[in-house]
């Protein structure tokens, strides 16, 4: 049988040829995949607390600026729809939740809401400087500095369509939720390609938190509930359970985070102090823009100096509204307020967080009263942050 025999040259000129065809075909169909490393288009922030903490002082801090479309708490509507199971078990539906809208995706509610809606369906809506301005609502601009009554006056009739018309038209989608207490639960969000998270966790001295919580017992009494798995039953957290659960959460977040924490947690963590926030809070606010990848503008400067340095610590109605108050004796309240017996109790079940987060403990009646002597201690070299270690932290 005869054998054809092709030189070595042409063998050589067609594998040259084929080679750089395929290299070509891959380039080309590689400009139409999606890059794995190339992060979305827009920043997503989580703003992970729980109640009372000064999270909605928190999440208006974002919600005011051009950039963000914010929502407060939407995992609500998860909670009051499956209010018969436990915190545990409505992790996942939450975190489905959160995902969507933080994808502008919000089909989502279906599951939770009234077929036809509008915009006064959503969870506090009014909350949210982006659904009270164009083009969810034409009664504000973004610059403007929105007030939840004049939102709730003008805007309550649009179609709830525009929440994701709006949600697509921000560089920034940011969320305030107090339902997760585990970090864990969330790293299937940090490991998301079609996500860029980055989580603030704002955490406040416990004895503040059931000072704050005992201006909304029964506001609080279906969380109650549902945190302690009690089959649907309202609570109102006298023996601070829900507390001791509050404080466990706080501590396993934190710890997860700063001790041995998965790489993909890199630079996407951030703890805050609600105490050295009323402190401080120009500077602390441009350490959490500057995570967020935003900056401060002069309006939102001045409008945050005015909601920081009212007269007083507020009054119980306002207990979840964002009003003008002295925000430095909001946040020491608890020591006039609290008898040292409810003290006490609290640095029991919560001695563990108390302790992580950098809060002093109080060995008498006279130490509570003090207000000279500081219970916020200085931020340790091991509580850091993966954004913004620096000396003075």
């Amino acid at each position: 049988m005869a054998r054809i025999r092709i030189p070595s040259t042409i063998v050589i000129i067609f594998v040259t040829v084929q080679t750089g065809f395929l290299l070509f075909m891959y380039a080309r169909y590689s400009s139409f995949m999606p890059q794995s490393e190339e992060k979305p288009s827009q920043v997503h922030v989580l703003i992970l607390s729980s109640w009372r903490s000064g999270s909605s002082f928190v999440g208006q801090l974002f919600s005011q600026h051009p950039s963000v479309f914010y929502l407060m708490e939407p995992a609500w509507h998860v909670w009051v729809t499956m209010y018969q199971n436990s915190a545990k078990v409505l992790h996942m539906a939450v975190r489905d939740l959160v995902r969507s809208v933080f994808l502008c995706d919000m089909s989502v509610f279906d599951a939770y809401m009234p077929w036809k809606r509008n915009l006064s369906d959503l969870f506090q809506w009014a909350t949210s400087r982006a659904l009270c301005s164009a083009p969810a609502c034409d009664s504000f601009q973004r610059t403007d500095i929105t007030s939840e009554m004049a939102c709730k006056t003008l805007c309550g009739r649009y179609p709830f369509s525009k929440v994701e018309e709006a949600c697509k038209t921000y560089s920034h989608v940011v969320i305030k939720e107090v339902r997760f207490f585990d970090l864990k639960v969330l790293y299937p969000l940090l490991t998301d390609p079609s996500l860029n998270l980055k989580i603030i966790h704002l955490v406040r001295d416990p004895r503040a938190v059931v000072k704050s919580r005992e201006q909304s017992v029964k506001a609080l009494a279906r969380d109650n509930g549902i945190v302690l798995s009690t089959n649907g039953t309202k609570v109102e957290d006298s023996k601070y359970k829900v507390m001791q659960e509050v404080c466990r959460s706080h501590v396993q977040i934190y710890e997860t985070a700063t001790l041995k924490p998965p790489n993909f947690l890199k630079d996407r963590y951030l703890m805050v102090r609600f105490e050295d926030l009323v402190r401080d809070p120009l500077s602390e606010i441009s350490e959490m823009y500057k995570f967020a990848d935003l900056s401060l503008t002069p309006r939102l400067k001045s409008w945050i100096y005015n909601i920081t340095h009212g007269q007083g610590p507020g009054k119980k109605k306002e207990a979840f509204k964002i009003t003008s108050r002295d925000a430095v004796s909001v946040s020491q309240a608890w020591r006039n307020v609290l008898s040292f017996q409810k003290v006490k109790k609290i640095q029991e079940v919560c001695k563990g967080a108390i302790n992580i987060l950098g809060y002093q403990l109080v060995d008498s009646e006279k130490e509570q009263r003090d207000l000279t002597l500081d219970l916020v201690l200085p931020r340790r070299q091991n509580q850091f942050s993966w954004s913004s270690f620096n000396p003075k932290h």
